[in-house]
């Protein structure tokens, strides 16, 4: 997928360039510093596919960003559904392919399986209408894909990749994950940074002058940490900073898992220093609709779109001015002011606000004391923070950045040098790779871990249930609760009376320091006549007892009889009699034993 660039934009950049120093063309001078790409979109449709579909959650997922027009759109390209129906703002890698992206976010698709590993593109306006506009539903959707993802699938990683215009949206997203404050419950309100493991920014107009290509690394020009790849020999970056220095700064808990790329000339982040109007031209354009003006050119409507930006910054400057009191004598320019204040993210403070409703008196702007010190310094101030704007507005700044295939924006995928083994597309490709292979290993060590646990505790529960114990007449277990049954005899008068003892021991894992001793149960059932009692009911064979007790007590039941029984070995048995006739019977006899611990 090539480039396209037709003749009229060719002619359009002479204009541009010519009209660089002219007031009323400052908003089309953005089109030099704001980043964009433009390859063109697919627009044939996939299959459908829903993330309920999918088998399983994935083991790491890769969100790229991608440029000026290369996102995939709503009728031509199918979008993820999520498990409760809801439509996410993205589209799979495969409903939807990028020339650039391509290469980079499904190199891992090649190292683990297709189960564990998955890629998908953004969708956002990703145009220059209302660049801040664009940028921000950029960050916005990516964020809610994040969301809705770890909310069926807690344990993904995440991987986010951004480009040009999608560069930005990279940085942003990836500037407040990793410096958000958790919750009283330890939750994030986007996602945990530990979930984040990689971030790959190409043409990163948010990075400040000479900084590494891995922000926070141990080694910040030679590999993020925990890849021992090295990206170059030596400690070489960028000479420039970004175009948009108000969107730099730092990435909190994701710094050393940041991949920040940036080459020499790509004026999107290695803009020279000293080239204020430039600057300020860069901040107009991100607050003008840059498309008709690259379409249309300065036209009446295109100009009156840049007056009223260029007058409302020109407002928000006297403003700013008033609410500092001695502004007159400090070393800030207007022209300081002005690029300030032109900055979209750019808040008043309150006493600004306060200022901007009350009429502007001359005694708040001006001081005479100090009116000629501040003229030497403006016109010093004005020439030296433009030294280099004249030497880039004659360089033909448009296609030295972006022109036709051959501007180092587009340098990523072809910057290999000896000292460079890989461009930085293919070092991106392998980074994430790695990735997604530890992400798989760490799948696997966990579900090792949660097995190994699962055996071990099956072998305690198997060992702690152990069964003890010697049936000789009747014998039942359950739990490891032996049952024996011996026979005794008792006597009652006239009646010779056979009974059956029942012994329950429990035993106890042998570590116990208190074991449980058996409880005997005896039951004897009768149908003799109750007459006197004229010898005491013996138990002629105590109950066996098959493991050894501490202590053993006995509750022993006294008859209601005429004549005192007497125990001689065994326990006393309470007995009920009901009239029967004369003769031999054999009833169970219960006795009940409570052992002490």
């Amino acid at each position: 997928m090539g480039l396209r660039v037709s003749a009229g934009k060719s002619r359009r950049r002479g204009r541009v360039t010519a009209n660089l120093a002219v007031p009323g063309a400052l908003g089309v001078a953005a089109l030099i510093a704001t980043p964009w790409s433009n390859p063109g979109a697919p627009t044939s449709m996939a299959t459908a596919l829903t993330a309920a579909s999918s088998p399983a959650c994935y083991d790491m997922v890769s969100i790229a960003i991608g440029g000026r027009n290369d996102v995939p759109r709503e009728g031509s390209n199918q979008f993820v559904t999520a498990p409760d129906g809801t439509v996410l703002p993205a589209s799979m890698s495969g409903d939807y392919s990028s020339h650039w992206f391509t290469p980079i976010i499904d190199a891992p698709k090649g190292a683990v399986d297709s189960d564990s590993y998955a890629s998908m593109y953004i969708e956002y306006p990703a145009n220059m209408s209302t660049y801040e506009d664009a940028v921000d539903a950029g960050v916005a959707n990516t964020e809610t894909v994040i969301r809705s993802i770890q909310a069926s699938c807690p344990d993904t990683k995440f991987a986010i990749v951004g480009y040009s215009e999608g560069a930005d949206v990279a940085r942003r997203v990836a500037m407040e994950v990793g410096n958000q404050t958790p919750g009283s419950d330890g939750s994030y309100g986007i996602v945990d940074p530990d979930s984040v493991v990689g971030v790959v920014i190409l043409a990163d107009s948010g990075r400040t002058a000479g900084e590494g290509q891995f922000p926070g690394a141990e080694n910040p020009y030679g590999n993020p940490d925990g890849f021992g790849v090295a990206y170059q020999t030596g400690q070489n970056s960028a000479s420039g900073a970004g175009a948009l220095p108000g969107t730099s700064g730092s990435f909190g808990a994701l710094n050393g898992k940041v991949a920040s790329f940036c080459s020499e000339g790509d004026l999107t982040c290695s803009a020279p220093e000293n080239i204020a109007l430039l600057q300020l031209a860069a901040n107009i354009g991100r607050q003008v609709n840059v498309d008709n003006l690259e379409r249309d050119g300065l036209t009446e409507a295109t100009g009156a779109d840049v007056a009223m930006v260029v007058g409302q910054i020109a407002l928000k400057a006297f403003a700013d001015i008033a609410s500092q009191p001695n502004w007159m004598a400090s070393d800030e320019t207007f022209l300081d002011v002005l690029i300030k204040v032109s900055d979209p993210a750019y808040k008043p403070s309150v006493q600004t606000v306060a200022a901007d409703t009350d009429e502007l008196r001359p005694n708040q702007i001006i001081d005479l004391a100090y009116l000629p010190q501040k003229i030497r310094n403006e016109i010093i101030g004005f020439i030296a923070d433009n030294q280099n704007t004249i030497q880039v507005a004659t360089s033909d700044p448009y296609q030295q950045t972006l022109g036709e295939g051959t501007g180092h924006h587009f340098d990523y995928w072809r910057d290999s040098s000896d000292s460079q083994p890989m461009t930085s597309a293919e070092y991106a490709a392998a980074w994430l790779t790695h990735l997604a292979e530890e992400a798989d290993k760490e799948k696997a060590a966990k579900a090792a871990t949660a097995q190994t646990a699962t055996v071990l505790l099956a072998s305690a529960e198997t060992e702690g249930s152990v069964s003890t114990g010697t049936s000789t007449a009747a014998a039942t277990t359950t739990s490891g609760a032996t049952t024996t049954t011996k026979p005794a005899t008792a006597k009652v008068a006239g009646t010779k009376t056979s009974a059956t003892v029942t012994t329950t021991t429990t035993t106890s894992e042998p570590s116990t320091a208190s074991t449980a001793a058996p409880v005997h149960t005896v039951t004897s059932t009768t149908q003799a006549p109750a007459p006197a009692v004229t010898e005491a009911p013996v138990v002629t064979e105590a109950p066996v007892v098959t493991e050894a007790q501490v202590v053993e007590s006995e509750t022993v039941v006294e008859p209601q009889v005429a004549v005192e029984p007497e125990v001689t070995s065994a326990p006393v048995v309470e007995e009920t009699a009901e009239p029967a006739e004369e003769s031999e019977v054999v009833a169970p006899l219960t006795t009940t034993v409570t052992p002490t611990s």
